[in-house]
């Protein structure tokens, strides 16, 4: 039997308009309105899913409850699904780290084994994603996960056995869904589905 992941980036948030690593927070005004359009649309999921996973951050828990009605406040979401850690650089625009650590970025952006920034690599991200992925699929059914882009990413290159490195060439638009289906490790993408509303 087949295993289908629906995975859905959240909308925008302050940080994500600022281009800021995230530090936490919430959905902007523009987000919340994205994700009301989107829920009144609500055919645009799929209709029946035995499970649901949420990236910790409060702009998937929002987009969650928004877009499916899962409350994910008082449980924290999945920490396995969580974007990647990014040590110092938590908060700040990449243009500030650009400006103070220009080398770092360099060889943050080239080597996915580096974390200049003192939090997690690349590597590491895509490795601790694919452990939830090989996880689901010991279980066939539907699976929806609204989880962080470079989740997304993350899991996209996992499940296609692509290099580390090639996270950097996806581009996850918010309010996009992109599909994982397969079984035995072997799985077909279906990347970018816009969302109403987005």
């Amino acid at each position: 039997m087949t295993t289908r992941v629906t995975l859905i980036s959240p909308a925008r948030s302050e940080a994500s308009e600022e281009f800021r690593f995230d530090d936490g927070t919430p959905l902007s005004p523009a987000g919340l309105r994205s994700v009301r359009e989107a829920n009144a649309a609500a055919d645009a999921l799929p209709a029946s899913a035995a499970r649901t996973a949420v990236s910790p951050s409060p702009r998937c828990a929002q987009t969650a409850e928004g877009l499916l009605g899962v409350a994910v406040a008082a449980a924290g979401g999945d920490e396995r699904l969580a974007g990647c850690g990014m040590g110092r650089w938590r908060g700040r625009t990449l243009e500030e780290v650009s400006a103070a650590d220009p080398d770092g970025v360099a060889r943050w952006l080239s080597d996915p084994a580096a974390a200049p920034h003192g939090g997690e690599s690349v590597e590491q991200l895509c490795a601790r994603t694919g452990e939830w992925l090989t996880e689901v699929a010991e279980v066939p059914g539907r699976v929806l996960a609204v989880v962080e882009p470079d989740v997304v990413r993350a899991l996209v290159v996992h499940a296609l056995g692509a290099p580390a490195r090639t996270l950097w060439r996806l581009d996850v638009a918010p309010l996009t869904a992109t599909e994982l289906s397969g079984r035995s490790g072997r799985w077909n993408l279906r990347a970018g589905t816009a969302l109403p509303g987005r």
